[in-house]
């Protein structure tokens, strides 16, 4: 096998980003359109309200269980071959799901869907400190942030638009062509390249951190479901924190050991960059739960517009998301002459964006049943700008901590705890959003049930309304769900000011440099200039005072 770098332009790296952008669109699509479906999927495979739960955990949980070990896998067989791999299982588990017979079918085809998602997130992420150098890599982790961010309006607009249509399999068929464009591309274009040395699986480390990852998640999501008074939420809650707890001591013995390799690093904590990074990026996902789940029901159900046209409400974000990403990105571009420091530091970048996406939440907590549409967009667009600017930032200085030697586990621990973090931002704020809308619900003179129902949701709320036709009833429930909305909103933009605070005090004044690709002791001068950086011996990690591992050897294609 050989060890030479493949001799890569700079143009074909950059076409190779255009592949790994779309990996992650494919993923943030799935997220979005099953949603949509739920109810016809609901009436056609007779799924009880069980299945339906199952449809969307199946994946969450594989998802949260299979990050670990599939960054490290990635180190160990080569990122290239773990995503091209997961790409296929992908579009073949999408198409299992839109032929699916029965809710057995589905359920485990959404598994092989997380499971296959859970190899894209981290290794779409782990790659660019190989690919790219430290002056690249905000472009580029620009680009990857931004696809991800395009599933929110994209996933309900294509998902409306094929259930309008189509069957309800057409909303998991919509990533069966972006996979294999994106499939030809990573194998076209993307070079290979894996850990110099291998590392091994650390077994009860993949084990127990599954375990832990699992159950954390699914009490959250219990939870949420069916309240924080719940005994079976608690003690999963419980175990999982507590498994967890077993593996960060299993992983602290394992370092400790001369010549063992951990599944995790965790002297990478000892980092400003990659704690605050990545606490600030999670923090990203807590702040944005208003726009990406209540904003969309608000649309359908509050102001009666159907699923495309909700879709089509949100892309505004995304305007203000690509002028954040071009502002942020161009604001870290290296000063001539400056020893590479960058035009304005990395913590006022991102301490600016969350600031930003701040007032733009707390301008939204003003949203009613009547509000204009372009009252609500206009807050959407600064929201959108200060997410542009803040999350790529963040990331950034959390990717700058990886050594190339184990961006893969690296980047898995990232995405892990973005994820637990973001399934506990819905559990926690969904919280609120119920809690406020039950409580300003007026229920008066109807039954039991269809009281418990109104309750439930407010598409349940709405759906009993229109069987009354009382006009008040449905007045109450617009007017309840509004204001369960602007609740959360406070508490989101609330988030999005201690993160501003500690991204501020905390975050580095720029992104370290362990991860500049080709850092490697015993590399040659080509094969660095093939990714267009130059070679760099004994690579450090950024404010950990721990030496690099030295970068991947890539591997010949």
């Amino acid at each position: 096998m050989s060890n030479l770098q493949p001799q890569v332009t700079g143009r074909r790296r950059w076409w190779a980003l255009g592949a790994l952008s779309l990996s992650v669109l494919v993923v943030a699509l799935d997220l979005f359109v099953l949603t949509l479906a739920l109810p016809t999927i609901s009436a056609d495979l007779h799924a009880s309200s069980s299945d339906l739960q199952w449809f969307i955990d199946a994946y969450s949980l594989v998802l949260a269980a299979a990050l670990l070990p599939a960054g490290l896998l990635g180190d160990r067989f080569g990122r290239k071959r773990l995503l091209t791999g997961a790409l296929v299982l992908f579009g073949l588990s999408s198409l299992a799901c839109a032929y699916a017979g029965s809710t057995g079918e589905l359920i485990a085809a959404r598994a092989v869907l997380g499971l296959a998602a859970a190899v894209i997130m981290p290794l779409s992420l782990a790659v660019l400190p190989v690919m790219f150098t430290e002056a690249e890599r905000p472009r580029a982790i620009a680009a990857v942030g931004g696809a991800t961010f395009l599933g929110y309006p994209i996933g309900p607009i294509l998902g409306g638009w094929l259930l309008d249509h189509f069957w309800w399999g057409s909303v998991f068929l919509i990533n069966v062509p972006v996979v294999i464009i994106a499939l030809i591309a990573v194998t076209w274009l993307m070079p290979e390249s894996r850990a110099a040395r291998r590392p091994r699986i650390d077994l009860v480390g993949v084990l127990l951190s599954a375990v832990g990852l699992t159950g954390l998640t699914y009490g959250f999501i219990k939870a949420g479901q069916d309240g924080w008074s719940d005994g079976t939420a608690i003690i999963t809650m419980a175990v999982g924190a507590a498994v967890l707890a077993g593996f960060v001591g299993w992983e602290r013995a394992v370092s400790a050991r001369s010549g063992s390799q951990p599944l995790v690093q965790l002297s990478l904590f000892r980092s400003a960059g990659f704690s605050w990074g990545t606490a600030l990026s999670t923090m990203v996902t807590f702040a944005l739960f208003g726009i990406t789940y209540a904003m969309p029901q608000y649309f359908l159900d509050v102001r009666g517009f159907d699923s495309l046209a909700s879709g089509v409400r949100l892309l505004p974000l995304i305007g203000g998301l690509v002028v954040g990403l071009g502002v942020g990105q161009r604001l870290q571009t290296p000063r001539r002459g400056a020893g590479g420091t960058p035009l304005v530091s990395v913590k006022i970048i991102a301490a600016a964006g969350f600031a930003i996406m701040a007032a733009a939440l707390a301008v939204g907590t003003g949203t009613g049943p009547a509000s204009s549409t372009g009252y609500v967009v206009s807050w959407f667009a600064l929201t959108g700008l200060g997410l542009g600017l803040a999350m790529p930032t963040a990331l950034n200085a959390a990717l700058g901590a990886l050594s190339a030697e184990r961006s893969g586990s690296g980047s898995a621990l990232m995405t892990a705890m973005r994820q637990v973090g973001g399934t506990i931002g819905v559990a926690v704020l969904g919280t609120v959003l119920a809690t406020v809308y039950r409580s300003h619900l007026a229920v008066t003179g109807l039954s039991a049930q269809a009281a418990s129902q109104a309750r439930s949701s407010v598409a349940g709320g709405v759906a009993v309304a229109a069987h009354a036709h009382s006009a008040a009833l449905a007045g109450s429930v617009h007017a309840a769900y509004s204001s369960g909305v602007d609740s959360m909103l406070w508490v989101c933009a609330g988030i999005a000011i201690a993160a501003a605070v500690l991204a501020a005090l905390f975050l580095p004044r720029r992104a370290g440099n362990a991860a500049a690709p080709a850092a490697a002791a015993g590399q040659d001068g080509d094969t660095a200039a093939a990714l267009g950086s130059p070679s760099v011996a004994g690579a450090s990690v950024a404010g950990a005072g721990v030496a690099g591992r030295g970068a991947d050897r890539p591997k010949g294609e």
